[in-house]
Formats: structure tokens, C-alpha cells, sequence
């Protein structure tokens, strides 16, 4: 009899927790067996091992092989454990010297021919394994995104021949060296080519300052899409852990991390279509949704009225936490969610009230039941509610392009801005938590009347009132104002269109 230890990762939500790969060589008739709470591409891996190990030159045990997968409480899937659950067998039939397997950590599939193959999620295995100290062996296809984990040691491997020649030390696999990408934001759209729309650009400019939730509502066609995708244009470059925890949610996501999108800032813009779980996540092996590929990035929702009122409902949770945690009946995920909403909506259902070039069909029962489909929370989570009006024929037909400022110009500005918060708060103004606010953003007593008369007025949440000074604090920093002023209170109160 004879037993072998193999370490791997398992993915579960963006974390890559170890498993301990046992394989058991005994007698009795031949057989295979993979137990540890296997899904079945892994309880699949035993015809996939066998071809594999007999296609390198080997001897697949005609002996009884149980392979045990710890913990068994954890959900295994994918064909991850293939390369581990190989070697096991291979060392425990005596085959492969076991000395050297404590150092390593293996995942990836195999082929009938021994070739690996490229799994999902490879970055959070390659940060975790950094941390327990160990080298990974993987495909070579899996490389350059592991290697963005720079204090993990990389062995890209072709075969399951060459990573039992690298662990017996006949042909040692030389560690991989690719060059680490720059952290840059290179974007194929401007801001310059927003014609007009000032106090819209404004608005957000500001919302990338502070991270500010916006709502823009406006008739068809004033550039509410044009303005929203530009957002990204302007957001301060990304820190390298941002840029790591991003590629993270996309390495473990169906559509995978692209090098071309390292440290971009992420623009998504599900149809108003979408069910809270495209939206959030889910399904059977929780996978992250839209608010979660958004992370440190835009989610935009166009015509969010026409968003299902449950759906909208479960962004409230997240919006706030900066998380969301899926629950099934056997496990949690969670996954990151900091992500930054803008929504834009018609002021109607036919688009066109208050619009003086446009006629307007509704009704006021229409126009409200129109505008009720958003909830009071979730409008409550939004800091910025702006009118994004009709351009003059005139200025649409000026090809002033040139003489409008750049996203590259506005960046600097906003960079500057949230340099500041971070200075003085640690995070952006919007995260803010209360006993931040009483400390930075407090009033003298004009300007305290000022918003005491609006919370009256326009009947403001405590939540609605906290916003109102977060943006003035965003406000008061892009002017480089220690103290706020009853001029920022005022704009910002400005920016509460619904409210009114």
C-alpha cells in the first residue's frame, strides 16, 4: 500500500482555498474512485488521468486508487484537479519520487495526450499560493495572468511528462519572467467629444471626484449614453491592488481576464432586461454578475424605470457595502462590488415632458406611475439627480472638438481632488461613514440654515441629507477649500432634481 500528498487551489467566489490531494494505492481489483464532494467534470478526471498517464510512458496501477479531495465540504469543479490527481497516482505507484511534492502546488486539465490545458481563476490561485510559499505549476497558457501575482513563483509546464521531469530533477522547467503590464488607462473614447452639456460634464466630473452615484434624465437623444461611457475616461488610474482585485473577479468570471483591459477601469451596461441574478450573481456554482465585473469600475443602467423594481431592489445591499454575499443551500460566496452607478432615464414614458422641441403624449398618472417604478431606497442610494437638457441646433453644428477639454486634462483634476480625500479621510468622500461626515464636513451656522431649509422643503431622508453634504465636501475639494461654503451647499443641493 501506498499514499501520496498533492496540493492544489479550489476556486469558491473570489478566493482560492487549498485542497490536499490524496491518492491511495492499494489492493483489490482494479478501480478508481475520486471522493471529496466532486462535481462531475472532476469525477470525469479519472478517464482523463488514466489516458494521460499511459499517452506520457507510464503505468496506470491496475490496484484499487482512491483519491480523497480535503476538505470534503468543499464544493470541487472543473477539470483544475486533473494535474494534481495525476501526480498523486504516479507517486503513490511508486513511478514519481514524492520528496519534492510539498513545494508545489499543481492545477490544470489534462488532455488524453498529456498536454495541459488552461483552467478559469488561475490569479487568485496564484495570490494564494504566493502567501503559503510554494511554487505553482500550471499551463503555459496560464502564465502571463498568474505572473501578475509578482511574489508567486510561475512554472508553466506543457505536459504532465515535463512536470514529472521538472519534480524528479531529470529536465528541470525554468521559473516564467514576463514583463509585468504598465498601469495606464488608455481608452478609446473623450470627454472632448461631448458637444456642449457643461453643467452635465460638471455633474460628472464631480461624481468621478467624489465616487458619487448620478441619474441623468433627459429626452432621447441629449447624450446621457455618451456622457455616462466617458465616465471611465476621467476616473483616476487604478492602484495596482485595484487592478489586482479586478483581474481577480474576471480570472474566476465565465469571460475570463484580457491583458488589453489590465488596469482599465471596467464599463458595464446590462439591458434593462437583466434578472437580479445576471445583476448580483448566482446560479448553482455562484459565478460574479454585472456588479461585481463592475468592480472599481461604472455600471451603467440605461432607462431605469424599465428595470424590473425587484431587481433594482437587490443594487440597495451592495450600493451600500461595497460587497454582495450569495447564499446557497451548501455554500456562501462573496464576491467585491465597489462599483460606481450611473443610470439615466426620460422624464416620461414617451420621452419628450418638458422638452420645448417635443410633444408630450403622457399623462401626470402616467408620468408618475413612470417615475414610481423606481424605489424611494434606491433613489435615496443615488447622491446626484441631474436634467440633462436638448442642445441648441446652433451648437450641435459647431465643430468645436478641439477646443474642448480632454478626458486626459479633466483626469488630472479629479486625481488631484480624490488625492485629497484620501489625505484627509482615507476614502472617498461617497464612503464616508457618518462619524466621518460630523468631522469633515461640518457648517457654519448660514450654511447650516441654508440645508435645514431644503431638508424641509423637499422633505429629505437623514440618508438624503448625508449625500447632500458628501457632494458639497466633493465640491469643496475640487476648489481646494478646507472648509465648505454656503456656495457648495447650494450647488449640491442643486444636484437633487427628483427631490424637488
Amino acid at each position: 500500500m501506498s499514499l501520496a500528498v498533492v496540493y492544489s487551489r479550489a476556486l469558491a467566489g473570489i478566493n482560492a482555498p487549498l485542497v490536499t490531494v490524496e491518492v491511495h494505492v492499494s489492493g483489490g481489483l482494479p478501480s478508481m474512485s475520486i471522493v471529496g464532494l466532486p462535481e462531475m467534470a472532476v469525477r470525469e478526471s479519472k478517464d482523463r488521468v488514466r489516458a494521460a498517464i499511459l499517452n506520457a510512458n507510464f503505468e496506470f496501477p491496475a490496484r484499487r486508487i482512491t483519491v480523497n479531495l480535503a476538505p470534503a465540504d468543499l464544493p470541487k469543479e472543473g477539470g483544475r484537479f486533473d494535474l494534481a490527481i495525476a501526480i498523486g497516482v504516479l507517486a503513490a505507484s511508486k513511478q514519481l519520487s514524492a520528496e519534492k511534492l510539498p513545494e508545489y502546488e499543481l492545477v490544470g486539465e489534462l488532455a488524453l495526450g498529456g498536454k495541459l490545458r488552461r483552467v478559469r481563476g488561475c490569479l487568485p490561485t496564484a495570490l494564494q499560493c504566493a502567501q503559503a510559499e510554494r511554487s505553482l505549476i500550471l499551463p503555459p497558457d496560464n502564465a502571463p495572468e498568474a505572473a501578475l501575482a509578482k511574489s508567486c513563483k510561475i512554472i508553466p509546464a506543457n505536459s504532465l511528462l515535463q512536470v514529472c521531469n521538472h519534480i524528479s530533477g531529470l529536465h528541470p522547467l525554468t521559473y516564467y519572467c514576463g514583463e509585468a503590464p504598465c498601469l495606464q488607462n488608455q481608452y478609446e473614447c473623450d470627454l472632448s467629444e461631448v458637444k456642449g452639456q457643461a453643467h452635465a460634464k460638471r455633474a460628472l466630473e464631480l461624481a468621478a471626484a467624489g465616487e458619487h452615484n448620478l441619474l441623468m434624465i433627459g429626452p432621447p437623444g441629449t447624450g446621457k449614453t455618451m456622457l455616462a461611457s466617458r465616465l471611465p475616461t476621467i476616473l483616476p488610474v487604478m492602484s495596482e491592488q485595484e487592478a489586482l482585485e479586478t483581474a481577480a473577479v474576471m480570472s474566476i468570471s465565465d469571460e475570463g481576464f484580457r491583458f488589453e483591459h489590465w488596469a482599465q477601469r471596467h464599463y458595464r451596461a446590462p439591458h434593462h432586461t437583466a434578472s437580479a441574478v445576471a445583476l448580483v450573481g448566482g446560479g448553482s456554482t455562484p459565478r460574479p454578475g454585472e456588479i461585481s465585473l463592475a468592480h472599481n469600475g461604472v455600471l451603467f443602467l440605461d432607462e431605469l424605470p424599465e428595470y424590473d423594481r425587484r431587481v433594482l431592489d437587490v443594487l440597495r445591499e451592495p450600493m451600500e457595502r461595497g460587497r454582495i454575499v450569495i447564499s446557497r443551500a451548501a455554500r456562501q460566496a462573496e464576491f467585491p462590488a465597489r462599483f460606481q452607478m450611473i443610470a439615466a432615464m426620460n422624464p416620461c414614458p414617451c420621452g419628450y415632458y418638458g422638452d420645448p422641441k417635443g410633444e408630450c403624449r403622457c399623462s401626470p398618472d402616467q408620468i408618475n406611475r413612470y417615475r414610481n417604478k423606481i424605489s424611494g431606497p434606491v433613489l435615496d442610494r443615488i447622491d446626484m439627480h441631474i436634467r440633462v437638457a436638448r442642445l441648441p441646433k446652433e451648437q450641435l453644428e459647431q465643430n468645436d472638438e478641439n477646443h474642448a477639454e480632454s478626458s486626459l486634462s479633466v483626469r488630472e483634476r479629479v486625481a488631484a481632488c480624490r488625492q485629497r480625500q484620501l489625505d484627509r479621510n482615507g476614502i472617498a468622500n461617497a464612503r464616508m461613514s457618518h462619524r466621518q461626515i460630523r468631522q469633515f464636513c461640518r457648517l457654519d451656522n448660514r450654511t447650516q440654515d441654508l440645508l435645514s431649509s431644503a431638508i424641509e422643503k423637499l422633505g429629505l431622508s437623514a440618508r438624503g441629507y448625508d449625500r447632500i453634504l458628501k457632494v458639497a465636501r466633493t465640491i469643496a475639494d475640487m476648489e481646494g477649500d478646507e472648509h465648505i461654503q454656503l456656495s457648495h451647499v447650494s450647488e449640491a443641493i442643486g444636484y437633487r432634481t427628483l427631490d424637488r
